[in-house]
């Protein structure tokens, strides 16, 4: 018995498996690639920003931009990466910026229609993500700070927020 347990750890090992479960469990998809390049380093901390822009309002199926991020959380998770070494924050702005609004809001511009962000963004937070709104954008579009999902940070503007993750050491990826 004791043999079969080591063997199950050493491949669990070998093929890169980790022990902590998929943080966004229904989004970011990641294929096993076992003899890529350039993978995650658990000793390292990830500090990243991820400025979403993109989106195509009244869509019903999530954005593209926060299913980039949860494929990137999820290979370092799978990397051996914790959570604690993971400090990723995303700010939406633009024809983005309807993801972070509740359902409510969102069938009120949509009618009949749920806001296909919602999930992802709530399972996003629980996996540690830091999910910000351009207020900046808000008010182009209209949309009341009531309207916003709970847990997600209003900033002044996603360009004040890159900004300051910026001087704090974030990498920036721009989606």
């Amino acid at each position: 018995m004791k043999l079969l347990a080591i063997t199950l750890i050493a491949a669990a090992l070998a093929t890169g498996a980790s022990a902590e479960p998929r943080p966004v469990p229904n989004y970011g998809a990641v294929a096993q690639l076992p003899d890529a390049k350039e993978r995650p380093e658990p000793s390292r901390t990830y500090k990243v920003v991820f400025d979403v822009s993109k989106g195509e309002p009244g869509s019903t199926k999530p954005s593209q931009g926060l299913d980039r991020v949860a494929r990137y959380v999820n290979m370092l998770a799978e990397g051996g990466v914790s959570r604690q070494r993971r400090q990723i924050v995303v700010v939406l702005h633009g024809p983005a910026t309807e993801a972070v609004m509740t359902d409510e809001a969102f069938a009120r511009r949509h009618p009949g229609a749920k806001n296909p962000n919602a999930q992802l963004i709530a399972e996003l937070e629980t996996a540690g993500v830091d999910v910000r709104v351009c207020g900046q954008a808000m008010a182009a579009m209209k949309i009341a700070p009531g309207d916003v999902l709970p847990g997600v940070q209003i900033d002044l503007a996603a360009l004040m927020t890159v900004t300051h993750k910026q001087f704090e050491g974030y990498a920036l990826v721009v989606n």
